[in-house]
Order: C-alpha cells, then sequence, then structure tokens
C-alpha cells in the first residue's frame, strides 16, 4: 500500500492558497520521485525568533507546511537563532538591533509553542541554524561568500531602495541571504516555504544549492495575509490582527468584523477546508446569502482550528448573548423593510432612527451602528436585512426589522 497520496491529489491540496511554486515543473518531478521511491520530501521553513508572538498571518504558512506533514513529508523547522544576530532585513530601511542569545532562545521557545498549535509536534524536525553557522571557519564563510555578487544582491529591492537613497547598508546584512540559503544546503532541503516577501532569499537557497553540487529546492511562497479591516498586512502593531493563542471568543468576534471582501480570502488561506468546500461558500454568496452568515460560518470554523469543535460551538453561543442579545429591550418598534438589500444610511433615516443622512453617515462613521452586534463599516455599501435583524444606533435607539 503507499504511503502518499496520488500526484493530483498532492498537487491540489498544496496549490491551495499558494502564490507561486518555483519552478513547478520541478516540484512535480520531485513529487513524482517521491511516491515512486517511498521518500517523503525534506520541507524547510525558516523561523525568525525575533517575532515571540504569533498571529494568523504567520499561521498561513504554518498552515501550509501541516499540510506537506499530512501527506506523509518531512518538516523541518529552522530555528533561525544564529541568523537572529544579523537581522533579516527584509522590508526594512535601516539595519535592525541585533538580539541577544538569551532574547533568541526566549523568542524560539514561545514561536515553537505557538507553532505547535498548527503543526504536528510529533512529525517535525526542529534544528537551529547555530548548529552549523557556528561551526564554519573563516575560510568556510569566504568559500560560501565566493559563490554570489554583490550585484546579485544588490537586486533584492530593499538593498537597491536603501543604496540609491545613500542609507547605509551593514556588511553583515548582505549576508544574511547567504547564511540562510546555506541552512538549505546544511538540511538539503528539497522544498522551503515562506511568504512573498521572503522570494528573494528563497531563490538564494536554489544557487547556493547548486554550488555545493545538490539538487536545488524547490520554493513555495504563500500570500502575506492582510489584517481585519482589509487594507495593510495582519500586524499587532496595528491592532488589526487575530493571535494563535486568542481566546476562542476574541478569535470568533475578531473574525466578525473583518470587510465582506475578505471572507472568501480568509477562508482560503486561514481555515483547513477543501476548494470544494470554500467554492460553495462562494455559490451561497452568488446567490445573495448575507455576508454576516457566512462571516459567521468563518468564524465557526478558525475557532474550531486553533481550539476545538466544543469550543467554536460555545464561542458561536457566546456571541449570541453577550453581543446580540445584550442591551436589547423587550417590545421594541419593529420596522418593515421591502428590498432585499438597502442602504443603512437610508434605512436609519426612513426607520425613524436618525434624522438626515448626514446624522446617520456620522454615527456610522464613528462606528456606533450594528445590525445583530456586527458593526457596519461604511455607509457606502448596501446591506441585506433578514426578517428579525436588530438594527441598533448608539447604545439606546434598537429597532426590530422585519421582511414582508
Amino acid at each position: 500500500m503507499n504511503r502518499f497520496p496520488s500526484l493530483n491529489e498532492q498537487m491540489d491540496i498544496i496549490r491551495k492558497g499558494a502564490e507561486e511554486i518555483i519552478p513547478e515543473e520541478e516540484f512535480v518531478r520531485k513529487i513524482e520521485k517521491s511516491i515512486k521511491t517511498q521518500t517523503p520530501l525534506r520541507v524547510k521553513l525558516g523561523a525568525d525568533p525575533s517575532r515571540p508572538d504569533l498571529h494568523i498571518g504567520h499561521a498561513v504558512v504554518l498552515g501550509k507546511m501541516r499540510e506537506f506533514q499530512d501527506l506523509g513529508h518531512q518538516a523541518i523547522l529552522i530555528i533561525g537563532d544564529f541568523t537572529a544576530i544579523i537581522g533579516d532585513p527584509t522590508g526594512r530601511n535601516k539595519t535592525r538591533p541585533a538580539l541577544t542569545s538569551e532574547e533568541t532562545k526566549k523568542n524560539a521557545q514561545s514561536y515553537f509553542d505557538q507553532a505547535g498549535i498548527v503543526l504536528n509536534r510529533e512529525q517535525l524536525e526542529i534544528r537551529y541554524n547555530s548548529e552549523w553557522l557556528n561551526a564554519m571557519n573563516f575560510q568556510e564563510v569566504i568559500t560560501l561568500l565566493a559563490h554570489y555578487t554583490v550585484a546579485q544582491i544588490l537586486e533584492r529591492d530593499d538593498f537597491s531602495k536603501r543604496y540609491e537613497n545613500g542609507i547605509p547598508i551593514s556588511i553583515h546584512e548582505l549576508m544574511y541571504p547567504l547564511a540562510q540559503a546555506y541552512d538549505s544546503v546544511a538540511i538539503r532541503s528539497d522544498i522551503e516555504l515562506g511568504g512573498t516577501d521572503q522570494k528573494f532569499n528563497l531563490l538564494v537557497g536554489r544557487d547556493i544549492q547548486r554550488e555545493y553540487d545538490q539538487e536545488p529546492q524547490v520554493i513555495l511562497t504563500m500570500p502575506i495575509l492582510e489584517g481585519l479591516h482589509g487594507k495593510e498586512k495582519m500586524s499587532k502593531s496595528l491592532d488589526n490582527y487575530i493571535g494563535i493563542t486568542d481566546t476562542a471568543e476574541d478569535m470568533y468576534g475578531k473574525t466578525l468584523s473583518i470587510n465582506d471582501d475578505m471572507i472568501l480570502r480568509y477562508f482560503t488561506l486561514v481555515t483547513d477546508l477543501s476548494e470544494n468546500q470554500i467554492e460553495t461558500y462562494k455559490q451561497t454568496m452568488k446567490e445573495g446569502k448575507n455576508p454576516r452568515d457566512i462571516k459567521h460560518e468563518l468564524a465557526w470554523h478558525l475557532v474550531r482550528r486553533y481550539h476545538d469543535t466544543n469550543a467554536a460551538n460555545q464561542a458561536k453561543e457566546h456571541f449570541h448573548k453577550v453581543f446580540i442579545k445584550k442591551d436589547v429591550p423587550e417590545n421594541i418598534p419593529e420596522y418593515t423593510v421591502i428590498d432585499n438589500e438597502v442602504f443603512i444610511t437610508k434605512l436609519m433615516v426612513e426607520s425613524g432612527l436618525c434624522h438626515s443622512g448626514g446624522e446617520a453617515k456620522r454615527l456610522v462613521s464613528q462606528g456606533g451602528v450594528y445590525i445583530n452586534g456586527d458593526r457596519i463599516l461604511s455607509h457606502s455599501i448596501a446591506v441585506q436585512i433578514e426578517d428579525g435583524d436588530i438594527l441598533k444606533v448608539g447604545k439606546r435607539k434598537f429597532i426590530k426589522l422585519r421582511r414582508t
């Protein structure tokens, strides 16, 4: 009996949500050889121990690594305790302060504890790149550097922009991509995963493996997940994140606040649903199902993935009790809505909750308008109304919406 699923089965799973597979034809050959020889591929992911707290944006690539594990391949998590001394210059316009050894070890443990929520810890090889990088003598370092040119390094956007703008670049920063690339040589990586912002570094790994007479790794990049408001990337500093260790209730509630146009992207990148299951949600949205209801489904699946089914059910019930039923008076006025969709400001005025469109727009922009506990984020889009929905304006104005 074969240990691995078929090529087509594996490719369907691996392609889901992936930005690029470079080059895909080599990747197919590696999968075919793996199946033929019943040998797992060695799948590498570098972990940056400068970030001790992970959110589901980080988990996009971790989730892809878990899929490789589930397909029978060997996941290798590289803790960059040595490269943290250099500091990854990706996306930075100045040199980043180096971490101390103690900070690196503490952050690495925190990273592993959180990553283990997504990954199968029992089938995970963990390596620290100080194991081989600390062991290199100066001659070996010079040999590594001789395999790459300054011109090649300056092709990287953040380096080239800093150079053109006269912003200092320390020599040790130029060595970061080569040190990360040597990790691939040390563990004989077949596949390396990373975000789209890591593409340059991953490609350097291919080049350096060739120089050391190894078959070059294939790289697979995953998109950078946008935050809750759909603009900037997810970030704790921007407070637009869902943390991996958030409580089930917080995770559920935060998910409900994402923009409607981000629903399918979140389904694809941060849930473990198949493409066919996601396509079903896509079709129901096309058929006019209220996006709020779809977001509740998304929130449930996300909580189930990071907690469990029971926690997801409890978070859903908690939301309805605390946010939908909270402070809703008995015998509130009712207003009948004729159309399937209506602009929220028009609804607020016609139902008597506001005196003018200007007042309605102001209340929406201030974040004081809710339908069933979901904050309305824009006054310029139409909302779908279902019988029994509760429209709340400010702290004390409520109307139960009815459909004819």
